[in-house]
């Protein structure tokens, strides 16, 4: 079992390269697009099923290190400032499970605003609600539970969240002065809460063999 799982791992980080490497090439502009304020608004949100906890001064650090690193100026120097608002809303940081039988996944729920700071307006009518998954998590028969800290979950779900934001701006483009993308579908990132919306993509109801127990073990 214990081969079985590092082969697994390693199967899993293989996956996540590809994904975590999109910081290091240069990005296409968007529109106008100049970073000015960052904020992360976290105020106790709600915990799912499974969930290991987490401080919101801990969120709230770990989407702006987030944001920062893929909107700071040397990535993207236009010459209009745009604010990008965050709200942290739900999330599910994974106990490991079961492997191949019950391996809960971590999500995290969020809104997100953009604001003009020329006209101090905001660019849409309605927050934009979006779930992210761990964009590290390929391998389905295995949760990160196994693999990861609590610490580290958060890291990968507010990096995947930040590619969440920048391929909501490339899709609305013309809010920036730009032109709008039509880019491929990512199974990391739905729209809407997961939570509410398709809990069974977070804790699928499985049934593990007869004799074994979910565990977390090794917190």
């Amino acid at each position: 079992m214990r081969l079985v799982l590092a082969l697994m791992a390693a199967l899993t980080l293989t996956a996540c390269g590809g994904i975590r490497d999109d910081l290091t090439e240069s990005p296409a502009p968007i529109g106008n697009f100049l970073l000015g304020h960052n904020v992360a608004v976290v105020n106790d949100p709600v915990r799912g099923p499974f969930s290991r906890p987490a401080e919101n001064d801990a969120w709230q650090e770990a989407m702006r290190t987030a944001v920062a690193d893929r909107f700071n100026e040397t990535r993207f120097f236009g010459d209009t400032y745009y604010h990008i608002g965050v709200a942290v809303e739900g999330y599910v940081l994974a106990y490991p499970g079961v492997p191949l039988v019950y391996s809960p996944k971590s999500v995290l729920i969020f809104t997100v605003n953009f604001f003009d700071d020329k006209t101090q307006t905001k660019l849409h009518d309605e927050a934009i609600r979006l779930t992210v998954f761990e964009p590290c998590c390929s391998v389905p028969f295995l949760g990160s539970g196994f693999t990861r800290s609590a610490e580290e979950q958060m890291e990968g779900l507010s990096f995947n969240a930040a590619r969440a934001i920048e391929r909501t701006m490339r899709q609305n483009a013309d809010w920036f002065g730009g032109i709008p993308e039509e880019l491929e579908a990512d199974d990391t990132i739905l729209e809407g809460n997961v939570l509410v919306d398709n809990p069974e993509l977070v804790a699928p109801e499985q049934q593990a063999p007869e004799g074994t127990i979910p565990t977390a073990a090794g917190l």
